[in-house]
């Protein structure tokens, strides 16, 4: 686990014992930190009430604390710890803020930091991967992969490669990244924020803190992003900024697991971190057509009798799953959730590549009302019947493609378990030889 002696003899107090406040403990307590925490589930507390001072935060003195640490699914807008820690005077962060507190006491290493709505997993996985390929010591985290603070300090000379969403930065006061990259800025998690403007000051974040000679990468050809690329060139803080909105790349027909526009921009800007860490082009491009991918992020799940089956459950909101329609022609997509918007204006431009629609979950019926003038749509509701249904239907040389536009939490507790969901009910239509059985039937 990473330590620092920047922690030992403070107290910290911990709000939230799930694997990131677990990972927190360990840390603060192997740096010889005095620690209290809560946790709302009994038998989590019970599981580290000998090693800790246990007392709900709300009701405790906190005023002799160093901060307070809070996993980044607690909301700040609309969270009472918000306001109990402005009045005992303490600090309310995350565990980016300690990793960046305890790179002082690291080997000499560099932080790539990586936001944008969406992009973030797979440029992260990526850049690791081409920095790994290539001989470099590197370690993916932040909200990817294992907390942080749980994982063993790289040696000299490596690379942090960090996913940070805006909970992230939010909770995080001086984290100065050698390399600092927004992909792009669009509408979400605005439960979260007044205004569509603060989620994206949130984002641009980032880059407040950083110092003048480290590296800045903007990708996004979108209004949120342009604003902030045009704010850092007219402070002039920053001396080495890499706008890549109009960057074209080739060769992407040669990377397998990076097909669409969606990832096109993701490699480019992979590409664009990794030159800045001193790989050259060829070491680039052998890594783009090495890479695997992520679960659930345009997975390759199957292919049989010429049909192939794509795991995208990761989009979870339009935007998302646009570049995914965009990335093959031909597609029975399958979509619908808990809905995040009540238009697919994202999708839109690709609606041409949809032979079929097929709608699940609570905005099914939202969905087969907007689709329905431009794409055929069969309401399926649960997601064996969808997958059955564009498997019957399928050709040799179509894509049965899961990319829902939506959040799983109406009949799954993650797009993880719904991604899963999907695999399994792949395998049991291959299985059962059910594909294009609709196109059998009609000879």
């Amino acid at each position: 686990m990473i330590t620092s002696t920047a922690f030992a003899g403070k107290k910290y107090a911990i709000l939230g014992l799930a694997r990131s406040g677990m990972a927190v403990l360990d840390a603060l307590l192997a740096s010889g930190a005095e620690v209290v925490a809560w946790d709302n589930q009994s038998e989590v507390r019970d599981s580290v009430k000998d090693r800790v001072a246990i007392s709900d935060l709300m009701e405790t003195d906190l005023s002799d604390c160093e901060a307070i640490v809070v996993s980044p699914g607690v909301p700040l807008n609309s969270h009472p710890i918000v306001q109990k820690a402005e009045q005992d005077g303490v600090p309310v962060i995350g565990d980016i803020e300690l990793f960046a507190q305890a790179r002082a006491s690291l080997p000499d290493h560099k932080v790539v930091g990586i936001t944008g709505t969406n992009g973030k997993s797979t440029t992260t996985a990526l850049l690791t991967h081409m920095l790994e390929s290539n001989g470099k010591a590197a370690l993916m985290g932040g909200n990817i992969g294992l907390p942080i603070m749980s994982q063993e300090p790289l040696p000299a000379g490596g690379i942090y490669v960090l996913e940070l969403s805006s909970y992230q930065i939010d909770l995080t006061q001086s984290l100065d990244c050698d390399v600092a990259i927004l992909i792009n800025i669009s509408p979400d998690h605005l439960d979260r924020y007044d205004s569509f403007d603060h989620y994206a000051a949130s984002k641009a974040r980032l880059f407040d803190m950083m110092t003048s000679d480290h590296t800045a990468i903007i990708s996004g050809v979108d209004e949120k992003s342009q604003m902030v690329l045009g704010l850092l060139r007219q402070d002039g803080r920053i001396y080495d900024i890499v706008d890549l909105s109009a960057a074209e790349g080739t060769g992407q027909e040669n990377w397998p697991s990076l097909q669409g526009p969606h990832n096109l921009q993701n490699a480019i800007v992979a590409a664009s971190a990794s030159a800045a860490l001193g790989l050259n082009e060829m070491q680039i491009r052998d890594a783009l057509a090495s890479f695997r991918g992520l679960p659930h992020r345009m997975e390759r799940v199957a292919e049989a009798n010429g049909v192939l089956f794509l795991n995208d459950s990761k989009a979870t909101n339009p935007a998302s799953t646009g570049p995914a329609l965009g990335a093959y022609s031909k597609i029975h997509w399958i979509l619908g959730g808990l809905a995040k918007d009540d238009n697919l204006d994202d999708c839109t431009p690709y609606f041409g590549n949809v032979v079929k629609a097929y709608t699940i979950g609570e905005a099914a019926a939202m969905f087969e009302e907007l689709l329905a003038p431009h794409v055929a749509v069969e309401p399926c509701e649960m997601m064996l019947t969808a997958v059955q249904r564009a498997a019957a239907n399928a050709r040799s040389g179509d894509v049965v493609l899961l990319s829902p536009a939506c959040a799983s939490f109406d009949q799954f507790k993650d797009f993880e378990a719904r991604g899963k969901c999907f695999t399994s009910c792949v395998n049991s239509v291959i299985e059962k030889n059910q594909i294009g059985t609709a196109n059998r039937e009609a000879m």
